[in-house]
């Protein structure tokens, strides 16, 4: 039996309460929002105590569905002013999938002059609210390892790290990984981890010692359809198993991680590159999933079994995907940062004209330790370097100024981690890359028109993982690629929008749309181990549609009109070198994406 934990920060009290049936077939993403939507008043400040923070595992989180432990985190944006789902692998969805936790809904807030910080601990029907002031202002590296030294159990912990503390509005919510050795499972986006922060809490401890594995209603049709996903992961190029059956290296994820793109984004000209103001990057070889692949393979051959190095690393439990990464020091195989995805080593590595693999992966280790988000701070110190603070290419120099993320009297410090727009405009700078004040990622919308498309009408703010049209885009669907240069696209971001909230909700990985999409077995599979664990049969774009109209419902109501539904104009006005194109993608096409939602 799912319930919820309602966790009151006005006076540190906790209530358990029964799951209402509207939110029983509710999970992830889609009960955060339906929340959020039903509970917060969308005008109120995202850091006084009116805002809430509910967090939520997908539907199947702690069963044994493929790749289904992924987390939804939900709030009012500090950074965009609208709804906000950040989502993440880790720990904590499968201890709360475990426990029977629907969702933990954190409201109120301690007196303003409060100098306390806490930490909620939820166990088996057991929930406390502990005064833990010595966990404040402390690195997430050793804030995760205290947490996992004062409760031996290996519990799930995600909070806020030193910039959430301070209400920063890039700061994201960190999560351990399974061993616990970084901080670096985020759910990055929209500054929640400010929102963490605004309630006095800097960590939620999941212990699930006494949990259970969640029960399908239906098992048969449950097991049969997560063996036929599983075989589809298995399967497919993107997401397959490491080596095939000759031993040459198979599934791009597991090999390179999801860093592969870095060269494949530079080949077709879309790889944002040095403030985006080229396509194409000369040094993307040098810090792409492919150059982590054989620094692994360089240290595991130099230093044996102390080398640290590895691929084919899972982000969650039972993640058959593993697309995650421990790049090692060249020079001891010792972990450097976990992990280093593409979104964090464009940001840090070609969209600042870095090359130098060591200087990119240090920026990603210092994000992770300060509790930032990577593409935010990326696009932030791109705005330092558009504004003459300093040069692009400079490494150390990009280096030494985020640390200064660490000094509270910092003021180039508290600017980066205010976000993008902040910065920018604080330096006068008018090519800045946000759309509802959230920085654009790692594909540049002007050649690829559906990513761009989703960048400006996904309710989240700039966000390729809202709705991935990628997928048809570059890697096509069933052989067939759809042209990323055609103007209509519109019906192709509805698509993937609804398609990725209905993922969001079940606690599936987003990587599961490769093998879905080209496989009819995949995609049954997929609906089948979902409707088989509910007992009832739910339609995949209805359910993600609805799920949309909470999030449009909610930013409606905050004040966003089809004007914010907009790239910032640069995008229109300046060519991409090389293929010298411009987003041209009419209002009117944008407009008819949720016309009727």
């Amino acid at each position: 039996m799912s319930t919820i934990l309602r966790v009151d920060m006005d006076d540190q009290s906790h209530k358990w309460e029964a799951v209402p049936k509207k939110y029983e077939t509710l999970g992830g993403r889609a009960f955060t929002s339906a929340v959020i939507n039903d509970e917060v008043d969308p005008t109120c400040h995202p850091l006084r105590e009116f805002n809430k923070i509910v967090i939520a595992p997908g539907l199947l989180a702690g069963t044994a569905a493929p790749s289904s432990g992924r987390l939804s985190i939900g709030g009012k944006s500090p950074l965009t002013g609208g709804i906000k789902e950040a989502n993440a692998g880790g720990l904590t969805a499968n201890r709360l999938g475990r426990l029977g936790i629907k969702g933990i809904i954190i409201e109120g807030a301690p007196p303003a002059d409060s100098q306390d910080w806490y930490s909620i601990v939820a166990g088996r029907d057991s929930c406390s609210v502990v005064k833990t002031n010595d966990y404040a202002g402390i690195g997430c590296y050793e804030l995760i390892g205290r947490i996992w030294k004062d409760y031996p159990v290996k519990p799930g912990i995600i909070g806020c790290g030193i910039t959430g503390q301070r209400l920063m509005k890039s700061a994201g919510v960190f999560g351990n990984d399974l061993e616990n050795r970084s901080p670096g499972r985020y759910a990055a986006r929209g500054g929640l981890g400010a929102v963490f922060g605004s309630k006095r809490v800097l960590a939620v401890i999941s212990d699930s010692t006494d949990g259970a594995i969640p029960l399908p209603k239906d098992k048969d049709r449950f097991d049969k359809g997560r063996e036929a996903l599983h075989e589809a992961i298995d399967k497919h190029v993107v997401t397959g198993k490491l080596n095939d059956a000759q031993g040459n290296p198979y599934g791009e994820l597991k090999n390179y991680g999801t860093n592969i793109l870095q060269n494949f984004l530079s080949e077709n000209g879309a790889l944002p590159t040095r403030g985006f103001s080229s396509g194409r990057f000369s040094g993307a070889a040098r810090i792409s999933g492919e150059a982590v692949h054989e620094l692994v393979d360089r240290t595991r051959a130099k230093f044996g079994g102390v080398a640290e190095g590895r691929y084919a690393h899972p982000c969650q439990p039972g993640c058959v995907i593993a697309c995650s990464n421990i790049v090692p020091f060249e020079d001891t195989g010792k972990a450097h940062v976990s992990p280093l995805e593409y979104e964090s080593a464009w940001a840090f590595g070609s969209n600042l004209d870095i090359d130098v693999l060591h200087d990119v992966a240090e920026l990603n280790r210092l994000c992770n330790d300060l509790g930032l988000d990577a593409i935010e701070t990326g696009n932030a110190l791109a705005m330092l370097m558009e504004g003459g603070v300093i040069e692009y290419g400079d490494g150390p120099a990009a280096i030494e100024t985020l640390k200064e993320v660490y000094k509270p009297d910092s003021i180039i410090g508290r600017l980066i981690a205010s976000g993008t727009k902040t910065t920018g405009e604080t330096l006068g700078v008018t090519r800045i890359p946000v759309v509802k004040g959230q920085a654009i990622p790692a594909y540049d919308p002007r050649p690829i028109r559906g990513i761009g498309v989703t960048y400006a009408t996904t309710p989240m703010g700039a966000d390729h993982t809202a709705g991935y049209t990628i997928a048809a885009e570059l890697d096509g669907i069933k052989g067939t690629v759809t042209d990323p240069r055609e103007l209509k696209k519109a019906e192709l971001s509805r698509y993937f929008q609804a398609l990725t909230a209905y993922i969001d909700a079940t606690g599936y990985c987003l990587f599961i749309a490769f093998p879905v999409l080209d496989n009819d077995d995949g995609f049954n599979g997929m609906v089948d181990s979902v409707n088989g664990f509910l007992g009832k049969d739910i339609d995949v774009i209805e359910y993600g549609l609805d799920v949309l109209k909470n999030e449009r419902d909610f930013n409606k109501r905050a004040g966003f009109t089809a004007e914010d539904d907009r790239l910032p104009e640069f995008f229109k006005s300046e060519p991409l070198p090389p293929h010298k194109l411009t987003f041209d993608v009419s209002d009117e096409e944008i407009d008819t994406v949720f016309g009727g939602i």
